[in-house]
């Protein structure tokens, strides 16, 4: 998950229960002796009365699964969209953004876990209706509302419920995720999603099992179904932690897959690793293994290859793949004007797919290498 945002408008608070603690949930199923079995991710979490999922917010009251946290975040800010990261979705406009608590993950490197583990739904905000957080973004001047900080997918009742509203007011709609969703669950949820940015954290199974409690195969699943089966914008990116997923192998076989069987075309991101949560006794990622995983994405065909959480020029501009000028010039979160035309190159009016331009048609992300040489 992209880390916690600034200019917090509502700080996280211990307050009383409100109204919406105890939302009844979507993608369940009864089971004997009053256990449910949640649909919604592939933990498939079969939770006894009084009990609650992996991810802590998703429990079961009287027979019926419920969501403990609609309505109710740690707290909002206003980011740039450049923070999700999103590279290549309206550089330079601001996003409101929020999470609540928990994750359906179990990350030992986990960055914002002051949030997803977090067991005391007590420690969230206020209550919200989907309109007013509509409406608080509205206020901010943002484009839209960015679901981040802990996993989306958890809370996934509050988002559908939120971007339903944002749609009505013209506003966009964006998931930072780590990809953990069932195909029953995820074509509701990605619906009224214009947005993603998937973390894929590593491309062996054995990381995904050790580090996340979880699995890599669903992952790949939800990307291959976000590039060729939906119309939502998607980018990746992979946290590079030293002596995990850090080889040369590794980084050989996550960027071919992306680039042959998702598109050359999706903006990637390397992003530096620091010592956090259960894993302080690792290095931070040095600046040349990110170097170095770009230049391995790049010849295997990966156009638009970018450098998160560290200091450095390099991997950080928008760079045309046929002139090889820069279409946009980024100074860590400020961005200058494009040098584009629509979705086009100013200067050889190659296209940069994206979306640039609030009134544009959306540009087609899964074509192949040919079509665009």
């Amino acid at each position: 998950m992209g880390q916690a945002g600034w200019r917090v408008i509502n700080v996280r608070k211990r307050v009383k229960p409100m109204p919406g603690t105890n939302h009844e949930a979507r993608w369940w199923e009864p089971q004997e002796k009053g256990r449910v079995l949640c649909t919604l991710c592939p933990r498939f979490c079969s939770i006894p009365p009084g009990s609650k999922g992996f991810c802590t917010i998703r429990r079961n009251v009287g027979g019926k699964l419920v969501n403990t946290a609609y309505g109710r975040s740690t707290g909002f800010a206003v980011d740039p969209i450049e923070k999700k990261p999103l590279y290549h979705f309206y550089p330079g406009s601001r996003i409101f953004s929020f999470g609540t608590i928990g994750c359906n993950l179990g990350c030992k490197f986990c960055q914002n876990w002051h949030m997803s583990k977090v067991q005391d739904v007590q420690y969230l905000s206020q209550f919200y209706t989907p309109e007013e957080v509509v409406q608080l973004a509205f206020d901010k001047n943002c484009i839209g509302i960015a679901y981040t900080y802990n996993d989306p997918v958890i809370f996934a009742e509050w988002v559908i419920d939120i971007a339903k509203a944002a749609r009505r007011r013209g506003m966009k709609n964006v998931l930072v995720t780590n990809g953990y969703i069932t195909p029953e669950a995820r074509e509701e949820l990605y619906r009224y999603t214009d947005a993603v940015n998937v973390d894929l954290k590593s491309f062996a199974e054995n990381f995904y099992t050790k580090l996340t409690f979880s699995e890599l195969e669903p992952v790949l699943d939800t990307l291959r179904w976000l590039v060729h089966q939906s119309e939502v914008w998607t980018e990746i990116t992979t946290l590079i932690i030293p002596g995990e997923n850090d080889s040369s192998s590794e980084l050989d076989r996550l960027t071919k897959f992306i680039a042959q069987e998702l598109s050359v075309n999706i903006p990637l991101h390397f992003s530096a690793f620091h010592p956090d949560f259960k894993m302080m006794d690792y290095s931070a990622t040095p600046l040349s293994t990110l170097k170095k995983a770009r230049s391995i994405a790049q010849k295997n065909g990966m156009r638009y290859v970018y450098l998160g959480n560290v200091l450095t020029s390099e991997g950080q501009n928008t760079v045309c793949p046929n002139c090889h000028r820069t279409v946009i010039n980024r100074d860590a979160y400020f961005v200058d004007e494009p040098e584009m035309v629509d979705n086009l190159c100013r200067f050889c009016h190659h296209p940069i797919p994206g979306r640039f331009n609030m009134e544009e048609k959306p540009v087609i992300q899964n074509v192949n290498k040919q079509a665009l040489s």
